[in-house]
C-alpha cells in the first residue's frame, strides 16, 4: 500500500473527516484490521484564513508547497489537499513536492457523470464559488454546467462556513439557511449539489435534501485511499509523478 501525505487542518474539523473515510474505505476493501498509511501535515488555519481573506493566495500557496515538500521527504506517496479552497493553488503544491496530487474535483465529477447529472449546484466558499480555478475544471474538462447562488446566498454560505462550521459549531437557522439556497439552485436548473466546501457536509445531509448531493470531501478520501491500494480505476485520477 502507498502512503498518502495529507495536507489538513484547514479546517481540522474536515481533516477529521478525511482520516476516518480514508481508513474505514481501505478496511471495507481489505477487511481485518488493515487501515491507511498516512502521514499529515495539520496547519494552524487562522494562518490560512488571514492570507485568504487579504488576498495573499501567493503567500498562502508557498506555506501549502513547503508543507507538501516536507510530507515527501516523511514518505509521502501522493499529495491529498484536504481543502477545496486551497486547490487554488494545487499547480504549485504538485511543481514544489514533485508528488502526484489527487485533485478534490476530479473523482467528484466523476462519480456526477456516471450518474446522469450534468447541472451542477455548486456549494464553497465565496472563493470557491466565484473563482474560476474550481468552476472552470467543472466545465472544461467534464463538460458539467455550474450554478452558484446569488450575491446574498453565496455571502451567508461563505459566512457559515468561516464563523460556525469551521469552529464545530452546527445550528439549525442555518441549516434553514442552506436549504433555503439549495432550493433557489435546484428552482434555477440544478439536478445536483456538490458540497464545495470541505466542512458543508457536517450541516448538509447527504440524503434527503432538495437535489441528489455530492461530499467532497468523503468522495475525496475515498479515491485518495483506493489510488493507496493500487485500485486500477483511480490512476486517472492524479498527474503523473514528476521526476527528479
Amino acid at each position: 500500500m502507498k502512503t498518502l501525505g495529507l495536507l489538513g487542518g484547514m479546517s481540522w474539523e474536515s481533516t477529521t473527516t478525511y482520516y476516518q473515510e480514508i481508513n474505514r474505505r481501505v478496511r471495507e476493501v481489505k477487511g481485518g484490521l488493515h487501515s491507511a498509511q498516512c502521514i499529515i501535515f495539520s496547519f494552524n488555519f487562522a494562518e490560512i484564513e488571514e492570507l485568504q481573506h487579504a488576498g495573499k493566495w501567493d503567500e498562502a500557496g508557498a506555506l501549502l508547497d513547503n508543507a507538501a515538500r516536507k510530507l515527501r521527504l516523511a514518505g509521502a506517496d501522493a499529495i491529498v489537499l484536504c481543502t477545496n479552497t486551497m486547490h487554488m493553488v494545487s499547480g504549485g503544491i504538485e511543481s514544489a513536492s514533485q508528488l502526484p496530487l489527487i485533485h478534490i474535483v476530479d473523482p467528484t465529477a466523476e462519480r456526477i457523470r456516471s450518474s446522469g447529472f450534468r447541472s451542477v449546484g455548486l456549494l464553497g466558499t465565496r472563493f470557491t464559488m466565484e473563482k474560476d480555478f474550481y468552476k472552470s475544471r467543472l466545465v472544461e474538462k467534464y463538460g458539467l454546467r455550474v450554478i452558484v447562488p446569488d450575491e446574498d446566498g453565496r455571502n451567508a454560505v461563505h459566512s457559515i462556513i468561516y464563523d460556525e462550521l469551521c469552529n464545530g459549531i452546527i445550528r439549525e437557522e442555518s441549516r434553514g439557511v442552506y436549504h433555503k439556497v439549495i432550493k433557489d439552485l435546484k428552482e434555477a436548473g440544478a439536478d445536483c449539489l456538490v458540497l464545495g466546501c470541505t466542512e458543508i457536509g457536517l450541516l448538509v445531509d447527504a440524503v434527503g435534501g432538495e437535489l441528489p448531493v455530492f461530499d467532497t470531501a468523503v468522495i475525496h478520501a475515498i479515491a485518495a485511499a483506493d489510488w493507496a491500494m493500487g485500485r486500477s480505476d483511480t490512476d486517472t485520477l492524479i498527474t503523473p509523478r514528476i521526476e527528479d
